[in-house]
Protein backbone atom coordinates (compact mmCIF):
# COMPACT_ATOMS: atom_id res chain seq x y z
CA UNK A 1 0.00 0.00 0.00
CA UNK A 2 3.08 2.39 0.40
CA UNK A 3 2.94 3.74 -3.38
CA UNK A 4 -0.63 5.30 -1.85
CA UNK A 5 1.38 7.70 -0.12
CA UNK A 6 2.67 9.52 -3.25
CA UNK A 7 -0.65 10.61 -3.68
CA UNK A 8 -0.90 12.90 -0.79
CA UNK A 9 1.12 15.27 -3.53
CA UNK A 10 -2.47 16.01 -4.49
CA UNK A 11 -3.55 17.62 -1.62
CA UNK A 12 -1.58 21.10 -2.41
CA UNK A 13 -2.44 20.43 -5.78
CA UNK A 14 -5.96 19.95 -5.58
CA UNK A 15 -6.21 22.77 -2.83
CA UNK A 16 -3.60 25.34 -5.43
CA UNK A 17 -6.09 24.48 -8.16
CA UNK A 18 -8.99 25.31 -6.52
CA UNK A 19 -8.71 27.68 -4.08
CA UNK A 20 -5.90 29.76 -5.70
CA UNK A 21 -5.42 29.23 -9.37
CA UNK A 22 -9.30 28.78 -9.80
CA UNK A 23 -8.27 25.92 -12.56
CA UNK A 24 -11.50 24.50 -14.77
CA UNK A 25 -13.93 22.30 -13.04
CA UNK A 26 -12.36 18.74 -14.06
CA UNK A 27 -9.41 19.50 -12.87
CA UNK A 28 -10.00 20.24 -9.57
CA UNK A 29 -12.68 17.30 -9.59
CA UNK A 30 -9.40 15.05 -10.42
CA UNK A 31 -6.91 16.22 -8.25
CA UNK A 32 -9.05 16.40 -4.80
CA UNK A 33 -10.47 12.95 -6.15
CA UNK A 34 -6.76 11.80 -6.00
CA UNK A 35 -6.04 13.27 -2.87
CA UNK A 36 -9.03 11.68 -0.79
CA UNK A 37 -7.66 7.77 -1.82
CA UNK A 38 -4.53 8.25 0.27
CA UNK A 39 -6.58 10.37 2.78
CA UNK A 40 -9.03 7.96 3.08
CA UNK A 41 -6.57 5.24 3.47
CA UNK A 42 -4.77 7.25 6.42
CA UNK A 43 -8.20 7.79 7.99
CA UNK A 44 -8.61 3.95 8.19
CA UNK A 45 -5.73 2.99 9.12
CA UNK A 46 -5.52 5.29 12.31
CA UNK A 47 -9.35 3.87 12.70
CA UNK A 48 -7.64 0.06 13.30
CA UNK A 49 -4.46 1.09 14.75
CA UNK A 50 -6.65 2.88 17.37
CA UNK A 51 -9.08 0.00 18.15
CA UNK A 52 -5.57 -2.31 18.07
CA UNK A 53 -5.32 -0.43 21.44
CA UNK A 54 -9.07 -1.00 22.87
CA UNK A 55 -10.93 -4.24 23.78
CA UNK A 56 -12.48 -6.15 20.93
CA UNK A 57 -15.82 -4.97 21.60
CA UNK A 58 -14.72 -1.19 21.83
CA UNK A 59 -11.85 -1.82 18.67
CA UNK A 60 -15.32 -3.63 16.54
CA UNK A 61 -17.47 -0.10 17.38
CA UNK A 62 -14.62 1.86 16.19
CA UNK A 63 -14.10 0.04 13.01
CA UNK A 64 -18.14 -0.35 12.62
CA UNK A 65 -18.97 3.66 13.28
CA UNK A 66 -15.57 4.68 11.02
CA UNK A 67 -15.10 2.48 8.81
CA UNK A 68 -16.67 4.68 5.70
CA UNK A 69 -16.15 8.10 7.63
CA UNK A 70 -14.47 9.17 4.26
CA UNK A 71 -17.60 8.77 1.89
CA UNK A 72 -19.67 9.75 5.31
CA UNK A 73 -17.95 13.53 4.70
CA UNK A 74 -18.22 13.32 0.81
CA UNK A 75 -21.98 12.75 1.14
CA UNK A 76 -22.52 15.27 4.42
CA UNK A 77 -21.38 18.45 2.47
CA UNK A 78 -22.94 17.19 -0.95
CA UNK A 79 -26.12 16.73 1.38
CA UNK A 80 -25.58 20.28 2.75
CA UNK A 81 -24.77 21.47 -0.82
CA UNK A 82 -28.13 21.08 -2.06
CA UNK A 83 -26.97 17.67 -3.71
CA UNK A 84 -29.32 15.26 -2.87
CA UNK A 85 -29.65 12.71 -5.91
CA UNK A 86 -25.97 12.57 -5.68
CA UNK A 87 -25.72 11.93 -2.26
CA UNK A 88 -28.50 8.89 -2.87
CA UNK A 89 -26.79 7.87 -6.11
CA UNK A 90 -23.84 7.26 -4.06
CA UNK A 91 -25.17 4.82 -1.60
CA UNK A 92 -26.77 3.08 -4.54
CA UNK A 93 -22.84 3.06 -6.21
CA UNK A 94 -21.51 2.39 -2.73
CA UNK A 95 -23.53 -1.31 -1.96
CA UNK A 96 -23.30 -2.31 -5.15
CA UNK A 97 -19.43 -0.97 -5.65
CA UNK A 98 -18.70 -3.21 -2.85
CA UNK A 99 -20.38 -6.17 -3.46
CA UNK A 100 -19.84 -6.47 -7.15
CA UNK A 101 -16.53 -4.28 -7.82
CA UNK A 102 -14.37 -4.78 -4.53
CA UNK A 103 -15.59 -8.48 -3.70
CA UNK A 104 -15.20 -9.47 -7.77
CA UNK A 105 -12.19 -8.41 -7.93
CA UNK A 106 -10.99 -9.70 -5.02
CA UNK A 107 -12.52 -13.69 -5.80
CA UNK A 108 -11.00 -12.80 -9.43
CA UNK A 109 -7.40 -12.51 -8.01
CA UNK A 110 -7.16 -14.92 -4.85
CA UNK A 111 -9.20 -17.31 -7.34
CA UNK A 112 -5.88 -16.98 -9.82
CA UNK A 113 -3.70 -17.67 -6.89
CA UNK A 114 -5.40 -21.31 -5.61
CA UNK A 115 -8.34 -23.27 -7.20
CA UNK A 116 -10.52 -22.75 -4.45
CA UNK A 117 -11.43 -19.96 -2.09
CA UNK A 118 -12.80 -20.75 1.33
CA UNK A 119 -14.27 -18.44 3.99
CA UNK A 120 -16.64 -18.02 6.87
CA UNK A 121 -20.08 -19.00 5.53
CA UNK A 122 -21.95 -18.28 8.81
CA UNK A 123 -20.53 -14.41 9.29
CA UNK A 124 -20.99 -14.18 5.30
CA UNK A 125 -24.54 -15.25 5.90
CA UNK A 126 -25.40 -13.13 8.33
CA UNK A 127 -23.87 -9.82 6.85
CA UNK A 128 -25.81 -11.09 3.55
CA UNK A 129 -29.12 -11.54 5.33
CA UNK A 130 -28.92 -8.02 6.37
CA UNK A 131 -27.93 -6.68 2.81
CA UNK A 132 -31.40 -8.40 2.17
CA UNK A 133 -32.78 -6.27 5.09
CA UNK A 134 -31.59 -3.22 3.22
CA UNK A 135 -33.26 -4.37 0.00
CA UNK A 136 -36.63 -4.26 1.64
CA UNK A 137 -35.92 -0.52 2.98
CA UNK A 138 -34.75 0.68 -0.85
CA UNK A 139 -38.14 -0.95 -2.40
CA UNK A 140 -41.03 -0.22 0.39
CA UNK A 141 -40.64 3.52 0.04
CA UNK A 142 -40.29 3.13 -3.71
CA UNK A 143 -43.23 1.30 -3.69
CA UNK A 144 -45.17 3.72 -1.71
CA UNK A 145 -44.52 6.47 -4.41
CA UNK A 146 -45.42 4.38 -7.58
CA UNK A 147 -48.36 3.28 -5.81
CA UNK A 148 -49.57 6.52 -4.26
CA UNK A 149 -48.21 9.25 -6.47
CA UNK A 150 -48.30 13.11 -5.50
CA UNK A 151 -47.89 12.32 -1.53
CA UNK A 152 -44.36 14.39 -0.65
CA UNK A 153 -45.19 14.68 3.19
CA UNK A 154 -45.81 10.18 2.92
CA UNK A 155 -42.63 10.20 1.32
CA UNK A 156 -40.87 11.60 4.22
CA UNK A 157 -42.03 9.92 7.04
CA UNK A 158 -41.96 6.09 5.45
CA UNK A 159 -38.30 7.45 4.83
CA UNK A 160 -37.62 9.12 8.61
CA UNK A 161 -39.16 5.46 10.19
CA UNK A 162 -37.25 2.81 7.61
CA UNK A 163 -34.07 4.94 8.55
CA UNK A 164 -35.03 4.60 12.61
CA UNK A 165 -35.46 0.82 12.29
CA UNK A 166 -32.30 0.33 10.09
CA UNK A 167 -30.03 2.14 12.71
CA UNK A 168 -31.85 -0.16 15.18
CA UNK A 169 -31.13 -3.11 13.42
CA UNK A 170 -27.62 -2.24 13.03
CA UNK A 171 -27.09 -1.07 16.28
CA UNK A 172 -28.45 -5.05 17.39
CA UNK A 173 -26.07 -6.76 14.71
CA UNK A 174 -23.10 -4.94 16.64
CA UNK A 175 -24.50 -6.56 19.62
CA UNK A 176 -24.90 -9.84 18.13
CA UNK A 177 -21.52 -9.73 16.16
CA UNK A 178 -19.51 -7.99 18.91
CA UNK A 179 -21.13 -9.44 21.79
CA UNK A 180 -24.29 -12.43 22.06
CA UNK A 181 -22.39 -14.39 18.58
CA UNK A 182 -18.92 -12.95 18.07
CA UNK A 183 -17.50 -16.46 18.22
CA UNK A 184 -20.01 -17.47 15.24
CA UNK A 185 -19.23 -14.22 13.18
CA UNK A 186 -15.60 -13.82 14.23
CA UNK A 187 -14.02 -9.50 13.99
CA UNK A 188 -12.00 -9.80 11.35
CA UNK A 189 -10.66 -6.48 11.37
CA UNK A 190 -9.68 -6.35 14.98
CA UNK A 191 -8.19 -9.75 14.68
CA UNK A 192 -6.01 -8.68 11.89
CA UNK A 193 -4.40 -5.83 14.05
CA UNK A 194 -4.02 -7.20 16.98
CA UNK A 195 -0.75 -5.71 17.42
CA UNK A 196 -0.71 -1.96 16.89
CA UNK A 197 2.01 -0.48 14.68
CA UNK A 198 1.48 3.34 16.15
CA UNK A 199 0.75 5.03 19.87
CA UNK A 200 -2.41 5.67 20.80
CA UNK A 201 -1.41 9.40 20.64
CA UNK A 202 -0.32 8.88 17.04
CA UNK A 203 -3.34 6.78 15.90
CA UNK A 204 -5.70 10.25 17.64
CA UNK A 205 -3.55 12.59 15.91
CA UNK A 206 -3.40 11.11 12.51
CA UNK A 207 -7.24 10.83 12.65
CA UNK A 208 -7.97 13.82 13.48
CA UNK A 209 -5.17 15.32 10.61
CA UNK A 210 -6.66 12.75 7.89
CA UNK A 211 -10.58 13.53 8.76
CA UNK A 212 -9.51 17.41 8.19
CA UNK A 213 -7.84 16.26 5.06
CA UNK A 214 -10.64 14.72 3.76
CA UNK A 215 -13.26 17.48 4.72
CA UNK A 216 -11.01 20.24 3.24
CA UNK A 217 -10.53 17.84 -0.59
CA UNK A 218 -14.38 16.94 -0.23
CA UNK A 219 -15.44 20.36 -0.94
CA UNK A 220 -12.99 21.25 -3.53
CA UNK A 221 -14.89 17.87 -5.00
CA UNK A 222 -18.50 18.36 -4.14
CA UNK A 223 -17.59 21.99 -5.48
CA UNK A 224 -16.63 21.35 -8.99
CA UNK A 225 -18.80 17.67 -9.10
CA UNK A 226 -21.78 19.45 -11.45
CA UNK A 227 -19.02 21.41 -13.22
CA UNK A 228 -17.04 18.69 -13.91
CA UNK A 229 -19.71 16.74 -14.82
CA UNK A 230 -21.12 18.85 -17.29
CA UNK A 231 -17.82 19.25 -19.16
CA UNK A 232 -17.37 15.63 -18.72
CA UNK A 233 -20.56 14.89 -20.42
CA UNK A 234 -21.57 12.59 -16.94
CA UNK A 235 -24.46 12.73 -15.32
CA UNK A 236 -25.12 12.89 -11.32
CA UNK A 237 -26.69 9.30 -11.24
CA UNK A 238 -23.46 8.20 -12.77
CA UNK A 239 -21.14 10.38 -10.84
CA UNK A 240 -22.76 9.29 -7.76
CA UNK A 241 -23.16 5.59 -8.40
CA UNK A 242 -19.82 5.35 -9.90
CA UNK A 243 -16.96 7.83 -9.26
CA UNK A 244 -18.08 9.21 -5.95
CA UNK A 245 -17.72 5.44 -4.24
CA UNK A 246 -14.79 4.43 -5.62
CA UNK A 247 -13.11 7.77 -5.01
CA UNK A 248 -14.25 7.37 -1.00
CA UNK A 249 -13.32 3.61 -0.75
CA UNK A 250 -10.12 2.92 -3.24
CA UNK A 251 -8.02 2.09 -0.36
CA UNK A 252 -10.32 -0.28 1.19
CA UNK A 253 -10.84 -2.13 -2.41
CA UNK A 254 -7.16 -2.92 -2.67
CA UNK A 255 -6.84 -3.80 0.69
CA UNK A 256 -9.58 -6.77 0.08
CA UNK A 257 -7.59 -7.46 -3.16
CA UNK A 258 -4.16 -7.52 -1.44
CA UNK A 259 -6.42 -9.88 1.55
CA UNK A 260 -7.29 -12.34 -0.85
CA UNK A 261 -3.87 -12.54 -2.70
CA UNK A 262 -2.65 -13.84 1.59
CA UNK A 263 -5.35 -16.48 1.56
CA UNK A 264 -7.19 -14.16 4.09
CA UNK A 265 -11.02 -14.36 2.23
CA UNK A 266 -12.58 -14.11 5.29
CA UNK A 267 -11.22 -10.37 5.78
CA UNK A 268 -11.74 -10.00 1.71
CA UNK A 269 -15.44 -11.08 2.33
CA UNK A 270 -15.44 -8.87 5.42
CA UNK A 271 -14.43 -5.74 4.17
CA UNK A 272 -16.69 -5.71 0.85
CA UNK A 273 -19.79 -7.07 2.27
CA UNK A 274 -19.67 -5.61 5.53
CA UNK A 275 -19.08 -2.15 4.19
CA UNK A 276 -22.35 -2.21 2.29
CA UNK A 277 -23.86 -3.75 5.33
CA UNK A 278 -22.63 -0.14 6.93
CA UNK A 279 -23.17 2.20 4.09
CA UNK A 280 -27.36 0.51 4.06
CA UNK A 281 -28.22 -0.14 7.46
CA UNK A 282 -25.56 3.13 9.43
CA UNK A 283 -24.61 5.78 6.59
CA UNK A 284 -27.76 5.77 4.49
CA UNK A 285 -30.32 6.06 7.92
CA UNK A 286 -28.23 8.82 9.44
CA UNK A 287 -27.92 10.77 6.08
CA UNK A 288 -31.51 11.15 6.20
CA UNK A 289 -31.17 12.39 9.41
CA UNK A 290 -28.59 15.18 9.19
CA UNK A 291 -30.78 16.40 6.13
CA UNK A 292 -33.55 17.41 8.83
CA UNK A 293 -30.90 19.11 10.71
CA UNK A 294 -29.62 20.93 7.63
CA UNK A 295 -33.16 21.38 6.64
CA UNK A 296 -32.74 19.22 3.48
CA UNK A 297 -34.73 16.66 2.06
CA UNK A 298 -33.73 13.33 1.49
CA UNK A 299 -35.53 10.08 1.48
CA UNK A 300 -35.66 6.58 0.65
CA UNK A 301 -37.58 6.85 -2.86
CA UNK A 302 -34.63 5.92 -4.92
CA UNK A 303 -35.01 5.02 -8.52
CA UNK A 304 -35.85 1.58 -10.44
CA UNK A 305 -32.52 1.49 -11.87
CA UNK A 306 -31.34 1.84 -8.60
CA UNK A 307 -33.78 -0.59 -6.54
CA UNK A 308 -32.87 -3.29 -9.23
CA UNK A 309 -29.46 -2.94 -9.20
CA UNK A 310 -29.17 -3.05 -5.05
CA UNK A 311 -31.39 -6.05 -5.34
CA UNK A 312 -29.40 -7.59 -8.04
CA UNK A 313 -26.41 -7.03 -6.22
CA UNK A 314 -27.66 -8.23 -3.35
CA UNK A 315 -29.12 -11.76 -4.98
CA UNK A 316 -26.14 -12.83 -6.88
CA UNK A 317 -23.52 -11.98 -4.01
CA UNK A 318 -25.86 -13.96 -1.96
CA UNK A 319 -25.47 -17.20 -4.19
CA UNK A 320 -22.29 -16.57 -4.26
CA UNK A 321 -21.25 -16.47 -0.54
CA UNK A 322 -23.75 -19.13 0.94
CA UNK A 323 -21.73 -22.02 0.23
CA UNK A 324 -18.38 -20.62 1.97
CA UNK A 325 -16.53 -21.18 -1.26
CA UNK A 326 -15.91 -19.37 -4.21
CA UNK A 327 -13.32 -19.51 -7.26
CA UNK A 328 -11.97 -16.65 -10.15
CA UNK A 329 -15.13 -17.53 -12.23
CA UNK A 330 -17.21 -16.01 -9.86
CA UNK A 331 -15.41 -13.51 -9.16
CA UNK A 332 -15.51 -12.48 -13.04
CA UNK A 333 -19.38 -12.62 -12.75
CA UNK A 334 -19.85 -10.28 -10.36
CA UNK A 335 -17.53 -8.14 -12.17
CA UNK A 336 -19.26 -8.73 -15.42
CA UNK A 337 -22.84 -7.70 -13.60
CA UNK A 338 -21.12 -4.28 -12.24
CA UNK A 339 -20.17 -3.72 -15.72
CA UNK A 340 -23.41 -4.15 -17.38
CA UNK A 341 -24.68 -1.90 -14.11
CA UNK A 342 -21.84 1.12 -14.59
CA UNK A 343 -23.28 0.72 -18.55
CA UNK A 344 -26.98 0.94 -17.64
CA UNK A 345 -26.48 3.96 -15.32
CA UNK A 346 -24.04 6.05 -17.92
CA UNK A 347 -26.82 5.89 -20.28
CA UNK A 348 -29.82 6.32 -17.54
Amino acid sequence: MRYLWGFLAFVPIAGALGWWLHAPAPWVFFASAAAIVPLSRLLGKATEELAAHTSHVVGGLLNATLGNAAELIITILALRAGLTDLVKASITGSIIGNLLLVLGAALFAGGLARPTLRFNKEGAGVTSSMMTLSVTALVIPAVLVFTQPHRPVAEVGVSLAVALVLIGCYGLSLVFMLGTHAGLVGNSRVESESRPDWSTRRAIVVLVLATVGVAFMSELLVGATEEAGRGLGLSHMFVGTIIVPIIGNAAEHATAVLMTLKNKTDLAVSIAVGSSTQVALFVAPVLVLIALVLGRRMDFVFTPLEVVAVGAAVAITNIIVRDGESNWFEGVQLLAVYAILAAAFYWY
